[in-house]
């Protein structure tokens, strides 16, 4: 008579001890395995600036527990630039995302080919360009670039070709408005050449066309006018989203960025 009541408690206490284990608790143990490892991060800087500018989207990634690498871009030519970006690719094991700003997405669109670990692309009001487009044809296809009048050019030695800067005057007008002015002081005084070729040579076969992408349009761009990158993101069946953001989005919106590639992440 005695050992009922005890069996009863004991019974409850089991019952109350399973009902606190939600099924949200639970499903991390039951699917850690279904997702396969984080990806590694790869970010490619585009022309006038260099890996710095994703110093904020780097801190937010690497609190969310991602390998982030972000390479030099050697802002010579898009096919060399690919091939060096490729390389890195090449040392990285494991599922990588791919992510490209400005003409960082034009050498991401071609680095990407021949990678099969390589599982998404991320263009940052970037050129998600196809076959046999330029950065330079795609600029002049929409009105609205404030760059090409605002290029200061500056000849290499020996005829070697042309290295391009953003005149340091206009720099923050047309690459960074809603970057403090101070901050695109330094940007503009610190800025990287890439030479007139890397605008001039055709994109070979895109890696977005096999390969899924993500894209965040730059709503006040004066470097590759809206259009054009919504025009892109279509194209591409690319996932979209949108932010009122100078060029340069991961450094003014670096929250924004982060989402995105997150997303892709995913």
């Amino acid at each position: 008579m005695t050992r009922r009541p005890q069996l009863l408690v004991a019974a409850l206490a089991l019952v109350a001890v399973v009902a606190t284990v939600s099924p949200a608790a639970a499903a991390p143990a039951q699917n850690a395995g279904l997702h396969g490892p984080k990806p590694t991060i790869v970010l490619v800087h585009g022309a006038f600036a260099d890996a710095s500018g994703w110093s904020g989207v780097i801190e937010r990634l690497q609190r969310r527990g991602y390998e982030v690498i972000a390479p030099a871009n050697p802002l010579r030519d898009l096919s060399d630039d690919a091939d060096y970006i490729s390389s890195v690719l090449t040392t990285i094991p494991g599922p990588i995302v791919l992510v490209g700003h400005s003409y960082g997405g034009a050498v991401i669109t071609n680095a990407a080919v021949g990678h099969p670990n390589v599982k998404a692309l991320v263009y940052i009001a970037a050129f998600e360009l196809d076959q046999g487009e330029t950065v330079f044809g795609i600029v002049g296809a929409f009105p609205g670039s404030q760059l090409p009048q605002n290029i200061l050019p500056r000849p290499l030695p020996g005829g070697a070709g042309v290295d391009a800067y953003v005149n340091p005057a206009a720099f923050r007008a047309v690459f960074a408005a809603d970057v403090p002015a101070k901050t695109a002081a330094v940007m503009a005084a610190s800025q990287r050449p890439s030479t007139l070729a890397t605008g001039e040579e055709p994109s070979g076969p895109p890696a977005w066309a096999t390969i899924p992408s993500w894209y965040l349009i730059a709503g006040n761009d004066q470097v590759i006018p809206p259009a054009a990158q919504r025009f892109m993101a279509a194209r591409a069946h690319a996932h979209t989203r949108m932010v009122s953001s100078s060029h340069v989005a991961m450094i003014s919106h670096p929250d924004s960025a982060t989402a995105v590639i997150l997303d892709a992440a995913r």
